[in-house]
C-alpha cells in the first residue's frame, strides 16, 4: 500500500502521543522519548512497503519504537532521570494528572523497574495493549509477558508500599525493603501486628 502524505499525518495524528508515552517511560528522557518517536515515523516513511497488514499498525510502531529503544539501549548504556513534573506529553488529562502526588509517586515507582518490565507495564497500562500485542512487540512469549507483568506489578506494589523516606537510590539497604513479613499460619496476620 502506497503511503501518502494525507495517510503519513494520519498515522502521526493518531499514534504520536501514544508512542511518545511509551518512549518516555523507557528511556526516563523527554528528549530521548521524541527521538525514538521520530525514528520510528522515519522509519514508517523509509520501509512503509514492509508493512504486510495496515490493520495492525499500531503494533508495527510500538514494535519498531521498541526495537530502537534496544538498540539504543545497547550503544549507549545511560539512564536519564525524568521529572515528572516537567514532563511535556502533549495530552492536557495526563499533564494535570502528573501533578497530583499519587501519579508522581506512580511514575517513579515505575521508573524504578528494569526496562522489559517497564515496557510490559507501559503497555499493558498506559497504551492498553493486549498480551498477544505485547508479545507481538516485544517478540517475547504470551506466557512471558504475563509473568513480567506479575512480577512487576509485585515490584510496584513493594515499592509504593514503603515509606517516602525509604524509596529512592540506596533505600534497598534492608533486605526486607522496609516491608515486613508476616509468616501465613502468624496469629499476628490476623491483628497486623507483629511478634518483634
Amino acid at each position: 500500500m502506497p503511503l501518502d502524505s494525507r495517510h503519513f499525518e494520519d498515522l502521526v495524528d493518531l499514534y504520536y502521543s501514544d508512542l511518545y508515552r511509551f518512549g518516555l517511560s523507557l528511556t526516563r528522557s523527554p528528549d530521548d522519548a521524541g527521538d525514538l518517536v521520530q525514528q520510528t515515523y522515519a522509519i514508517l516513511a523509509r520501509k512503509h512497503d514492509s508493512v504486510r497488514d495496515w490493520s495492525r499498525i499500531k503494533s508495527w510502531l510500538f514494535t519498531t519504537l521498541y526495537r530502537e529503544f534496544t538498540a539504543l539501549f545497547r550503544r549507549s548504556r545511560r539512564s536519564v532521570a525524568v521529572d515528572p513534573l516537567e514532563t511535556d506529553i502533549g495530552d492536557d488529562r495526563i499533564a494535570h494528572a502528573s501533578r497530583s502526588v499519587e501519579h508522581v509517586e506512580l511514575l517513579e515507582a515505575l521508573q524504578q523497574l528494569d526496562e522489559h518490565h517497564r515496557a510490559v507495564v507501559s503497555l499493558f497500562y498506559l497504551n492498553q495493549h493486549s498480551y498477544k500485542e505485547i508479545a507481538t512487540i516485544l517478540d517475547v512469549p504470551i506466557g512471558t509477558v504475563m509473568s513480567r507483568l506479575s512480577r512487576a506489578k509485585g515490584q510496584l506494589r513493594q515499592w509504593l508500599e514503603r515509606p517516602a523516606t525509604r524509596r529512592g537510590p540506596g533505600a534497598d539497604a534492608d533486605p526486607g525493603g522496609g516491608i515486613n513479613i508476616v509468616p501465613f499460619d502468624s496469629p499476628s496476620r490476623k491483628t497486623g501486628t507483629t511478634d518483634e
